[in-house]
């Protein structure tokens, strides 16, 4: 084992082994001090307050001329009996290292107000109109030669660029999302579905992954198979016509959880999977103007403090191209995935497709899915 570096070996004698940890955790620079920024999550846990605007809130203003939507969050929290250590009643298992599962059991915002410009990073990059073609709207940073990301972490680092918008709506289900995840495949690829004269339907797959515990408790990562879904937009974003995320639940395990039991990145982890029944978001209608002209040029509220709001007519979207969900959410998986790019058969098909073409049959046997992040 290589000695620590001497900053490290000084604070490991003054602090021990679970202090390093909770100082590591904190220390996101590495430079063995910790800012007032860093120290920031801590003194907000301790006083029970809350920064005026997080931020994400401060890089998506709303302007009162533009358009606006809501989206709805819909949660339902994981079953306990899905995870298989629930076989033996969750034997060694320390009540305190599941808390942050047991205690998330509803969205941590019901609902929030979007403008419609913020959803500009799922516009397809310029010259790109090829339906089925797949772009990075988060390109991933993993390769063989970096490995992965820490497990010693707790909070996410502050979003950049198109990484904001997917960050606010993921912080929707739970305050610490990482839109990057620690494992590869990472990242966020979507594609177009279809095209009309003003519209693009666009579909997407992002993988991301929650931090559910906080200092002192040790991290536990929740890490959903994937995010998928659909935004239909304007061509400069101006209008959003419909939007939808969710985790899906087709499957009978859909999410993956890791939990340490120790102080360091070497520490014991413990693994297991289980079944999410619903983690979705949803608009509530297309965006509207939040204000509007009368006919003698006064400005009125489109959605009024009392009574009814203001009813939209929205004209009829004529698509020139299509493409179906099906072949577009294979494409994307074929980005993530590579190794899709060879079929994969269930086991009853992949006899009769191997005695047609006189080939042998290659089994494999899996606990949970390699086209997805739950295994």
């Amino acid at each position: 084992m290589e000695p620590l570096p001497p900053k490290q070996e000084s604070a490991l004698k003054a602090l021990g082994t679970e202090g390093l940890f909770l100082f590591s955790s904190l220390d996101t620079d590495r430079d063995m001090y910790i800012s007032p920024e860093e120290f920031k999550p801590i003194a907000e846990k301790l006083t029970g307050s809350t920064p005026a605007a997080s931020y994400e809130e401060e890089e998506l203003p709303l302007d009162p001329s533009e358009e606006t939507l809501t989206i709805e969050a819909r949660f339902q929290p994981l079953i306990p009996e899905s995870m298989t250590k629930s076989k033996d009643g969750f034997l060694g298992v320390s009540r305190l290292a599941l808390s942050g599962l047991r205690n998330w059991t509803t969205a941590a915002l019901p609902s929030a107000v979007f403008a419609a410009r913020h959803f500009r990073p799922f516009l397809p990059p310029r010259g790109q109109v090829e339906l089925g073609e797949p772009w990075w709207i988060i390109p991933s940073e993993l390769s063989v030669f970096t490995g992965y990301l820490s497990n010693n972490r707790f909070y996410p680092p502050p979003p950049k660029g198109k990484e904001v918008i997917i960050h606010r709506l993921l912080s929707m289900f739970h305050p610490r999302p990482f839109v990057k995840t620690r494992f590869a495949p990472q990242g966020a690829v979507a594609c177009l579905t279809a095209i009309s004269d003003f519209y693009y339907t666009v579909m997407f797959r992002i993988h991301a992954e929650f931090q559910l515990s906080e200092p002192p408790d040790f991290p536990f990562w929740f890490s959903p198979g994937q995010f998928t879904g659909h935004i239909i937009l304007s061509k400069d974003a101006t209008h959003i016509r419909d939007f939808r995320l969710f985790v899906p639940n087709h499957r009978s395990l859909n999410v993956d959880m890791e939990w340490l039991y120790g102080a360091s990145e070497s520490s014991n982890m413990e693994v297991d999977i289980g079944y999410i029944p619903q983690m979705e978001l949803e608009a509530l209608g297309p965006s509207v103007p939040s204000v509007i002209l009368d006919e003698d040029g006064n400005m009125i509220d489109s959605r009024p403090p009392s009574g009814e709001p203001l009813q939209f007519v929205f004209e009829e979207i004529k698509w020139q191209q299509e493409l179906s969900w099906e072949e577009a959410a294979r494409r994307l998986e074929v980005a993530m995935y590579p190794f899709k790019k060879v079929t994969y058969l269930p086991f009853t098909e992949a006899f009769d497709q191997a005695k047609a073409k006189n080939k042998l049959v290659h089994s494999i046997l899996l606990w949970g899915a390699l086209d997805d992040q739950s295994c």
